[in-house]
């Protein structure tokens, strides 16, 4: 029963540092693109 609150308890967080990773390469992607004055997509 622990293991289990455990999970319920830190899978959010998990999931947060995976859409910020998402998030910050995303982002340099976009400044890339600007950069070099191309389209993203």
């Amino acid at each position: 029963m622990l293991a289990l609150s455990l999970y319920v308890l830190i899978w959010p967080v998990i999931v947060a540092v995976v859409a910020v990773v998402i998030c910050k390469g995303f982002m340099s992607e976009v400044r890339e693109a600007k950069r070099r004055g191309e389209d993203l997509i």
